[in-house]
């Protein structure tokens, strides 16, 4: 693909083309009006955009299933060997940049795709914002999980697989509950078992990005596309709330057995400096969604009313029912009126008990 993109792109405008292919794109809306644009594509174009989609693609792969691991068993090596050489930090850094620049790709593509209708320009302030909100997601995730894996080696495989397999089965699961036929229209020349190894992969993958961070790209195995092109606020708030809840969970085990090697590590600062990274990672994002996202003024509701909507969900769900307080209430006033009736009853008894004590008494 390199010999190739080099080719067309030096050979390009030499000859006059045969034909060119006509685009047609959306602006974004202004004033409630949204203009529509029609933009010439020769095939020397064409076959360029088609290379640079796949290269975006391949850079989310090789983050994900290539640097994503290393930079995790080189950090978890440093904390074995307490020893960080400039060799090895520099890989880290490259690691940790190739994860980052394959999220990143990762959110552009999501966008691109969803909103392929409209001519899509993002702005430095949301690739500013992109590249903070992931740097500290993936770098608080794996330092998170280098901590647990160091101190419990045992627990560190069902953890791995509780994630990966959650987050593989989970669009299959949907899949299977939409009760959709198996999608037949990817690719023509491949049979119904090639299918299968294709969706597999591509799930595969899927979990493979959610294990770091949150993948912007939701796969929907019942869409003619395989992705989710509406914008859910409450799987983004339910990924970001069970994660949290899952790094402190770690970060409290690797607290309590946490061996000699942390003697000169003060536990608390550190367990304290990666849940604010954490949190910092999500204010980035809230700050993507609502200010510098680029088709921010196609969504039917913005980040803070998805995320209103949500607490009130969930405060809707933790809120006891009605009944529950009524019965606690009459069980409360229950003992009183109990003792007004007792008090009521015995005035009445020995008034009707002691008829000529009242009549002397009144004489």
């Amino acid at each position: 693909r390199c010999v190739e993109v080099f080719y067309i792109y030096f050979r390009a405008g030499r000859v006059e083309e045969p034909y060119v292919s006509i685009t047609k794109k959306r602006q974004m809306p202004k004033d409630g009006y949204s203009e529509e644009i029609e933009k010439e594509v020769g095939q020397a174009e064409g076959k360029l955009c088609t290379h640079r989609s796949a290269f975006s693609r391949a850079s989310v792969i090789q983050a994900f299933l290539g640097s994503a691991p290393q930079l995790t068993l080189q950090l978890y090596i440093c904390v074995l060997q307490q020893e960080i050489t400039a060799a090895r930090s520099i890989f880290m850094v490259l690691s940790l940049l190739s994860i980052v620049y394959g999220a990143l790709r990762c959110n552009i593509l999501a966008i691109k795709i969803k909103y392929d209708d409209y001519d899509v320009s993002v702005k430095p302030a949301a690739y500013l914002c992109i590249f903070l909100w992931r740097s500290f997601e993936i770098a608080t995730r794996v330092t998170v999980l280098v901590l647990f894996s160091s101190v419990l080696q045992i627990w560190t495989l069902p953890v791995v697989l509780v994630n990966f397999f959650g987050f593989f089965f989970y669009p299959w699961i949907l899949f299977w509950q939409s009760k959709s036929p198996f999608p037949e229209n990817i690719e023509k020349a491949l049979s119904r078992v090639g299918t299968t190894i294709v969706l597999c992969l591509l799930t595969f993958l899927y979990a493979g990005i959610n294990m770091f961070c949150w993948s912007a790209v939701q796969v929907k195995l019942n869409d003619p596309d395989l992705i989710n092109k509406s914008q859910n606020w409450y799987r983004l708030t339910v990924y970001y709330m069970l994660r949290f809840i899952e790094n402190a969970f770690l970060l409290l085990m690797w607290y309590i057995y946490k061996t000699d090697i942390y003697l000169y590590v003060c536990a608390p600062l550190l367990v304290l400096q990666l849940l604010i990274g954490y949190c910092m990672a999500v204010l980035f994002m809230l700050v993507f969604y609502q200010f510098c996202h680029p088709c921010k003024k196609l969504f039917s509701s913005s980040i803070s009313e998805g995320l209103l909507s949500c607490f009130k969900f969930f405060c809707f769900i933790c809120k006891p029912p009605k009944s529950a307080l009524l019965m606690d209430k009459t069980e409360v006033k229950s003992p009183e009126n109990t003792d007004e009736a007792c008090s009521s009853s015995k005035a009445i008894d020995s008034q009707k008990g002691n008829p000529h004590q009242s009549v002397s008494s009144n004489a």
